[in-house]
């Protein structure tokens, strides 16, 4: 399913940030570029990380990432072929961004189930 793409970012003055959170919209799209951040890595390798997502659904995931050009995917000729994920330039500007929004929810979420339990 297609997504809506903003032609101009001038429609609101939140509008930029809507078409940011686009880009990472998606269940799962945060937390593998979480994980990309730590290197470059396998299918299986995210796969482990997110015991939760289907071959699927992670498999849409990262193609859409690699379309919005925030991930790079690398194909080697090898048999069986291996494929490596890591996160482009762009993708890599988005560190500080997905940084935050780890340690808001270290605080605010993760913190507050601590303190419910409690």
């Amino acid at each position: 399913m297609a997504r809506t793409r903003h032609q101009s970012l001038a429609c609101s003055p939140g509008c930029a940030v809507e078409a940011t959170l686009a880009l990472i919209d998606g269940k799962w799209k945060g937390v593998i570029l979480h994980h990309l951040g730590e290197g470059t890595m396998r299918f299986n390798e995210i796969r482990r990380r997110l015991p939760n997502v289907t071959q699927r659904m992670l498999t849409n995931q990262l193609r859409e990432l690699e379309a919005d050009g925030l991930i790079t995917r690398r194909v080697y000729a090898e048999v069986p072929p291996r494929v490596e994920y890591s996160l482009s330039e762009r993708g890599r500007s988005l560190a500080p961004v997905i940084r935050a929004l780890k340690e808001w929810g270290d605080q605010h979420v993760m913190g507050g189930l601590a303190a419910k339990a409690a």
